[in-house]
């Protein structure tokens, strides 16, 4: 498959991740997702870290965050008629996704990872995204048998009228990843308000 580069994305705010289903079916007895702080965003000196060697392009396979518990299969994303980035099938609560015209995860340029916050059911894979924090790890098994581990620079949150796509889709000159759900408050007659993402940058592989 030939690789594009993220710019191809736009309409980048995963909007079919969002409807919040569960939350307007439940209501005051669901409690909404948790959302980053203020202290998990982005500083000068986040850039500073130590970063390992880009690895050769490989599909991922699996996606785990230990921090929050998720270890969930990936499978490839594209994009919809109108531009934004596809998801998975909201039915398969511990599924995420990658974008497969893109970077995979380890290889040098930035990587983009999307599931659920949550579907009719309940929450989804990345339902605890918003209470990662710096510091932590992000593993990715890849298809060549090796696993990419990133460590987590910031955790923002964003409305989906004001979505940096620059910043989030934007190329990157080290191995970086993006992890996005669905964040930003919720309203019972739009849904969740905006995304939740992730920085990370590579680390280390095994």
């Amino acid at each position: 498959m030939r690789r594009v580069s993220n710019a191809a994305i736009a309409s980048v705010t995963v909007v079919a991740l969002c409807s919040g289903a569960w939350l307007l079916r439940s209501g005051a007895e669901a409690h909404p997702p948790p959302q980053p702080s203020a202290a998990q965003a982005a500083t000068g000196g986040d850039r500073a870290r130590s970063v390992a060697p880009a690895m050769p392009h490989s599909p991922p396979s699996r996606i785990r965050i230990p921090a929050i518990g998720v270890n969930a299969p990936l499978m490839g994303l594209g994009l919809t008629p109108q531009g934004s980035l596809n998801v998975p099938p909201a039915e398969k609560k511990n599924l995420a996704g990658w974008y497969e015209a893109g970077t995979s995860p380890g290889e040098r340029g930035t990587a983009v990872v999307a599931g659920h916050v949550d579907n009719a059911e309940g929450p989804a894979v990345f339902y605890d995204l918003g209470s990662v924090r710096k510091g932590s790890t992000v593993e990715v098994d890849r298809l060549d048998g090796r696993t990419a581990v990133f460590t987590v620079d910031a955790v923002e949150v964003y409305d989906s009228r004001s979505f940096p796509d620059a910043k989030v889709y934007g190329a990157a000159r080290r191995p970086e990843l993006r992890v996005i759900t669905c964040g930003g408050g919720y309203s019972e007659t739009t849904g969740y308000r905006g995304n939740v993402v992730v920085f990370a940058h590579l680390t280390g592989s095994r």
